[in-house]
């Protein structure tokens, strides 16, 4: 479940689900520890050091989640290692500033968020774009890239194959030719019609 190759759409949907249960996590470690009356009246410091810790692990355990999936799309798409490696680092320095982030914010001052977590999370939405849209690679072994699925029989035949047969295979006589149309006289051809002659 863990190892499979997963395609484009699965890996949109694992990481939206990812990126939901994330939030509903984060939300329900702010409900346990402080809740949110505390942790918007309390003070930067020590008093937010157990909600900071519970968000760090939790936000831990989705990067490993994440670089799960990331890493299963990367090696479906025979996408760069360094693309996927940059992602799960970026994706941890993320979750470390995240909970920094709960420990230092002052609500009362807006200036005290850090403004390079958001351009953090610009670069990883990038990284996860690239990730996504990935394709194979030209002149990728082809075995390499169908040694996943189970045939029960051969290989169908590629076109090069079914040109070959086709060259090799002699050709018959050309049927005979049809024969020319007869004629047709010159002029306006006459009308066809009932009555009579001479009329």
């Amino acid at each position: 479940m863990f190892t499979s190759n997963i395609g484009r759409l699965r890996f949109f949907f694992y990481s939206f689900g990812l990126f939901m249960a994330e939030a509903v996590a984060i939300v329900l470690c702010i409900a346990v520890t402080i809740g949110f009356a505390g942790l918007i009246n309390s003070m930067p410091g020590p008093s937010r050091q157990g909600l900071a810790g519970a968000a760090l692990i939790v936000s831990l355990i989705f990067v490993a989640l994440r670089g799960n999936i990331a890493w299963r799309r990367s090696r479906d798409a025979n996408g760069a290692k360094w693309i996927l490696w940059t992602y799960i680092v970026f994706s941890a320095i993320y979750a470390l500033l995240q909970a920094g982030t709960l420990l230092v914010i002052d609500f009362g001052n807006p200036e005290s968020a850090p403004s390079g977590l958001n351009l953090l999370g610009l670069s990883l939405l990038g990284l996860w774009a690239t990730i996504l849209w990935a394709r194979p690679v030209a002149g990728s072994d082809i075995d390499e890239l169908t040694s996943v699925f189970d045939f029960d029989g051969s290989v169908p035949p590629t076109i090069a194959d079914r040109t070959a047969t086709v060259a090799s295979t002699p050709r018959s006589a050309a049927p005979a030719a049809r024969p020319s149309p007869a004629p047709q006289p010159f002029g306006r051809p006459r009308p066809a019609g009932f009555g009579k002659r001479g009329l």
